[in-house]
């Protein structure tokens, strides 16, 4: 069950943004070889910001996550894709919906 998350949000430098993009596209099979995040979002917020929505069921999930593939590859390439390190704040699920087929 979702009980914790991850907001992260990254400002692209300027001339950047199409390359921040992909780079956020191309983390998705690394989240999914994780075991312990259960949903994981790239978003695009407006014109050159973007983030990431993660959800985990417990403190260990969102810690190996911290520490992972993601993490890490994107600390390799902050200083070159995003104006300003990425700001990562911890959050608690309140209430979700279940996914609808």
């Amino acid at each position: 069950m979702e009980a914790i998350g991850l907001l992260v949000t990254l400002e692209a430098r300027p001339g950047k943004e199409a390359d921040a993009e992909a780079f956020l596209k191309s983390a998705q099979p690394l989240a999914r070889n994780e075991n312990g995040t259960l949903k994981w979002y790239a978003i695009k917020i407006g014109p050159g910001k973007f983030g990431i929505f993660d959800t985990f069921a417990n403190e260990a999930g969102r810690n190996a996550h911290l520490t992972g593939e993601i993490a890490k590859t994107l600390g390799a390439r902050a200083n070159e894709l995003f104006a300003t390190p990425p700001q990562v704040e911890k959050v608690e699920i309140l209430a979700s919906t279940p996914s609808k087929n």
